[in-house]
């Protein structure tokens, strides 16, 4: 997960964290776990920030190109 881009893409949509939160139903804290790598982001979670952020796909944010 690429939490910078994540946030860079919100901050561009000239959204804020709270503003994404209250569209996704989630708290401040649970965004923050996800974020940070805590827990992981749904699929339906995952498909509902793209479609609010208006991301074209989510491998950029989402998954990493590294393979261990």
């Amino acid at each position: 997960m690429n939490s910078e881009l994540l946030l860079q893409k919100i901050k561009d949509k000239g959204m804020s964290i709270g503003d994404i939160c209250k569209r996704l139903d989630m708290s401040r804290s649970a965004f923050y776990r996800k974020v940070k790598g805590i827990t992981e982001f749904t699929q339906s979670e995952i498909a509902k920030i793209c479609a609010i952020l208006d991301l074209d796909s989510p491998m950029d944010v989402f998954f990493s190109s590294k393979v261990s």
